[in-house]
C-alpha cells in the first residue's frame, strides 16, 4: 500500500479534462512499466535482475506545451471556483418534463404544388444589344478654305499729335470774396446764476461732552519689583567665560575691524567669506602638542598616528578650545582639522569627568556632526585611538544600517558620539538618545551641512545640548551660509584661518586639459593606467558606475563609490583602495569631503565641478599632510571660459593645454614619461 493509502494509480480528478490527458499514463504505470518482471532494479541488490536487451521501457516524460499549461491553469481556476462553500446544485427533485399531454401537430395543410404554374416560354426573339446605329463619318464634309486675306495694318494712317496742349491759363482765378466768419455778433454767456452760499447752513453743534480720564483710578504700582539677585549663578563645569551677553556688532558681517598690515596681506578676500585672523605657518615653529596643553597620553597617541608636531590650524585652535571658547576655523583640506578639534575635545571631556565615577549607561558628553557616513567613520578612526588612550569610549551613529547595535552602545554608555544628523535626530525622537549633558558640540564641514539641507536638523540637535555648551565649527570653506548657526549658537567666537595657503606654498599641481568629447574615454583610460593610486570624480552616479566598468574592461581594476551603493559596499570598496588591492576609485562628490586615503597622488576630474568650493574639496583628496599631488581636469572648448572664472574665484592658476590621445602631456601625467623638472634635476 503506498504512503497515500490509495490504490496504485490513484483515482482520476473530479474535473478531469480528457484533452489534456491524452498520450499520458499515470505515475505508477510509467514507473512500473508495461511488462515488469519481479526483482530489484538496483544492481547492488541481491534480487537484482538485469533488463533484457530490446525490452520495451517506460515512455519518457514529455514536457507540456504552452497551450497545455494554459489549459491546466484554466482547469485549476474552474476547479477552485467550483470547490467553494456553495452547495452543489441538484436537479433530482425537479419533476421530469412530460410532453404527452400536448396535442399532436396536425399536418392537414395541403402541400404546396407548383405543377399548375405555366412553364416559362423562351420562344420570343432574342434581345439584341448590338450597336446598329451607323457610324458617323466626316469624310463628306468639305475642307476648310484658308482663302481669307491676311489682315494688314500698313494702310492705316499714322496717328496725328496735332491736338493742342491743354492750358489752364484761361481759367478764372478763384475768388476769396467769402466773408470771414465772425463770432462777435454772438451774445455773451450770462453768469446770472447766483453764487452758492453755505452761510445759511446751521453750524455743527459741539455739545458732546469732552471725554475725561480723570475719573479713572490710577494704576497701582504696589506689585513688588522683580529681582534677579537671588537667582543662583549658572554653573559651568569647563569654562569661566561670561555667558548671556551678546557682543556688539556680532551679526554685522560688514563692520570694519582694525587689522594689521600683515593681516591685510594674508586675509582671505574671496567672495563672501568671513573675516578671520590669519595664522602664519612660521608661527608654529618649535611648538609641540604638549606645550599647547594636551596630556602625555594624548601626545603619545598623536605621535603613533604620525602627528609629531602641530600644523598651523592645530596650533591656533587647540589653546582656544582648551580655554572653553567657541571656535570658527577654516583651513584647506588636509591641514589637520580633525586633530585640531578631536584632541582638545578629548582633553576637555577628560578634565570635566576627573574624580567622577563613570557609570554604566552614562549619557554622552561630546557630539561631533558630519554630513556623510564616510566622513563620520573617518573622524572616528582618528579620534577613537586618542579617546581610548585616556579611557573614553566613542560610537558612530549614522543611517543606512540597522540601529540595534547603535542603540545597544548607547545603553551601555559612551562618552563621545560621532554621526550624521538624520539618524541622530531619529534616535532623539525615539527617546533613545539624550544630549542634555553634551558639553562640547562640533560641526565638521559646516557649509556642506547647510548645502545638503541639514541646517534645520542641526539647529534642532544643538538645541538639545546642555545650556552654555561649547560649539566648534570647522570646514575648508566658511562663508555666510553658516551665519544662521553662528548667530544662534556661537558666543564671541574665535575665528581662525591659515594664512599663506596659496598655490605658491601648496604641494598640489593643477592642470587643465582641453579635449574633444569623443576622445574623453580613451584619454581617461590612458591617464588611469599607472602604478600609483588614482581618484576619478564624476558628476552622476550612473557615469561613475559606467567609468568603473570601462576601466575594468580595459584591464585596469577599479571600484566605484556613490550614493546608490549600500553602506557595506561603500565601506568595502573604500577598503580595497586603502589596502592597495585596486588603484583606481571612481566617485561622486560623496567622497569629496573628509575621505582620507593615503598616497593618492593623482586626482582626475572627468566632469568639471560647477563651483569653486567643490573644486577645492576635490583637489584636497591629494597632497595631504605636506605630500605632493596633482589635479587634472578634463574640459571641452565650450567650457573653457566658465572654468577660467571658477579658478579665479578659487585663487588657483592652472595652465590650459590642448590634448589628444597618445600625446606626451598625457604620458607625462600618467608617469610613463619623466617630467621636465625630473630631467633638469
Amino acid at each position: 500500500m503506498p504512503k497515500s493509502k490509495k490504490p496504485a494509480g490513484g483515482r482520476p480528478a473530479k474535473n478531469f479534462e480528457p484533452r489534456y490527458g491524452e498520450k499520458k499514463t499515470s505515475f505508477h504505470d510509467r514507473s512500473r512499466g508495461a511488462a515488469q518482471k519481479p526483482g530489484s532494479k538496483s544492481p547492488n541488490h541481491r534480487g537484482y535482475r538485469a533488463a533484457e536487451e530490446g525490452a520495451p521501457t517506460g515512455a519518457p516524460k514529455t514536457r507540456w506545451t504552452a497551450t497545455q499549461r494554459a489549459g491546466r491553469d484554466e482547469a485549476r481556476g474552474i476547479r477552485t471556483h467550483s470547490q467553494g462553500e456553495r452547495p452543489a446544485r441538484s436537479y433530482d427533485d425537479r419533476p421530469a418534463r412530460s410532453y404527452d399531454d400536448r396535442p399532436a401537430r396536425s399536418n392537414d395543410r395541403p402541400a404546396r404544388s407548383y405543377d399548375d404554374r405555366p412553364a416559362r416560354s423562351n420562344d420570343g426573339p432574342p434581345r439584341s444589344y448590338g450597336n446598329d446605329r451607323p457610324m458617323r463619318s466626316y469624310d463628306d464634309r468639305p475642307a476648310r478654305s484658308n482663302d481669307r486675306p491676311t489682315r494688314s495694318y500698313d494702310d492705316r494712317p499714322a496717328r496725328s499729335n496735332d491736338r493742342p496742349a491743354r492750358s489752364y491759363d484761361d481759367r478764372p482765378a478763384r475768388s476769396n470774396d467769402r466773408p470771414t466768419r465772425s463770432y462777435d455778433d454772438r451774445p455773451s454767456r450770462s453768469n446770472d446764476r447766483p453764487t452758492r452760499s453755505y452761510d445759511d447752513r446751521p453750524a455743527r453743534s459741539n455739545d458732546r461732552p469732552t471725554r475725561s480720564y480723570d475719573d479713572r483710578p490710577a494704576r497701582s504700582n504696589d506689585r513688588p519689583q522683580r529681582s534677579y539677585d537671588d537667582r543662583p549663578a549658572r554653573r559651568d563645569q569647563h569654562t569661566d567665560r561670561p555667558r548671556g551677553t551678546r557682543p556688539a556688532g556680532r551679526s554685522d558681517w560688514n563692520t570694519a575691524t582694525p587689522r594689521t598690515q600683515a593681516h591685510e596681506q594674508h586675509v582671505d578676500v574671496v567672495h563672501e567669506r568671513l573675516q578671520a585672523e590669519a595664522i602664519q605657518a612660521t608661527d608654529v615653529d618649535g611648538v609641540s602638542f604638549g606645550s599647547l596643553g594636551l596630556g602625555d597620553n594624548i601626545v603619545r597617541t598623536l605621535g603613533d598616528l604620525g602627528a609629531m608636531a602641530p600644523f598651523a590650524i592645530q596650533a591656533a585652535t587647540i589653546p582656544e578650545i582648551l580655554a572653553g571658547r567657541d571656535v570658527l576655523a577654516r583651513g584647506r583640506t588636509g591641514s589637520g582639522k580633525t586633530i585640531a578639534f578631536g584632541a582638545p575635545l578629548v582633553e576637555n571631556v577628560l578634565r570635566a569627568g576627573a574624580g567622577k565615577r563613570r557609570e554604566f549607561g552614562r549619557k554622552p558628553k561630546a557630539l561631533i556632526l558630519a554630513p556623510t557616513r564616510e566622513l563620520a567613520l573617518q573622524i572616528d578612526r582618528t579620534i577613537q585611538p586618542i579617546a581610548r588612550s585616556v579611557g573614553l569610549f566613542t560610537t558612530q551613529i549614522y543611517g543606512g544600517v540597522p540601529q540595534a547595535r547603535q542603540v545597544g552602545a548607547l545603553k551601555k554608555g559612551v562618552d563621545i558620539i560621532i554621526g550624521t544628523p538624520g539618524r541622530i535626530e531619529d534616535l532623539i525622537t525615539q527617546r533613545k538618545l539624550d544630549l542634555s549633558e553634551v558639553m562640547v558640540a562640533v560641526i565638521d564641514e559646516a557649509d556642506h551641512m547647510c548645502e545638503l539641507g541639514f541646517l534645520e536638523p542641526v539647529q534642532r540637535i544643538l538645541r538639545e545640548t546642555a545650556d552654555g555648551s561649547q560649539k566648534l565649527l570647522f570646514s575648508a570653506t566658511l562663508d555666510r551660509e553658516v551665519s544662521a548657526l553662528v548667530d544662534e549658537f556661537l558666543v564671541d567666537p574665535s575665528v581662525h584661518e591659515v594664512a599663506g595657503e596659496d598655490q605658491a606654498s601648496s604641494t598640489i599641481e593643477h592642470r587643465v586639459l582641453v579635449i574633444e568629447h569623443r576622445d574623453k574615454a580613451q584619454i581617461l583610460d590612458q591617464l588611469v593606467d599607472r602604478d600609483g593610486k588614482t581618484l576619478v570624480f564624476a558628476r552622476t552616479r550612473a557615469y561613475a558606475e559606467m567609468l568603473a566598468e570601462q576601466f575594468d574592461d580595459a584591464g585596469i581594476p577599479a571600484v566605484s563609490l556613490h550614493g546608490d551603493l549600500n553602506q557595506a559596499r561603500r565601506t568595502r570598496n573604500l577598503e580595497r583602495l586603502t589596502s592597495g588591492r585596486v588603484n583606481v576609485l571612481v566617485a561622486t562628490d560623496v567622497a569629496a569631503r573628509g575621505i582620507h586615503v593615503d598616497d593618492i597622488d593623482l586626482v582626475i576630474q572627468a566632469d568639471a565641478p560647477d563651483e569653486y568650493k567643490t573644486y577645492l574639496h576635490r583637489s584636497g583628496r591629494t597632497g595631504r599632510a605636506g605630500k605632493s599631488g596633482r589635479v587634472v581636469t578634463l574640459i571641452t572648448r565650450q567650457r573653457r571660459r566658465k572654468m577660467t572664472e571658477m579658478l579665479e574665484r578659487a585663487e588657483i592658476d592652472a595652465p590650459f593645454e590642448d590634448a589628444r590621445p597618445g600625446d606626451d602631456t598625457i604620458e607625462e601625467l600618467a608617469g610613463r614619461v619623466p617630467t621636465a623638472a625630473e630631467l633638469t634635476a
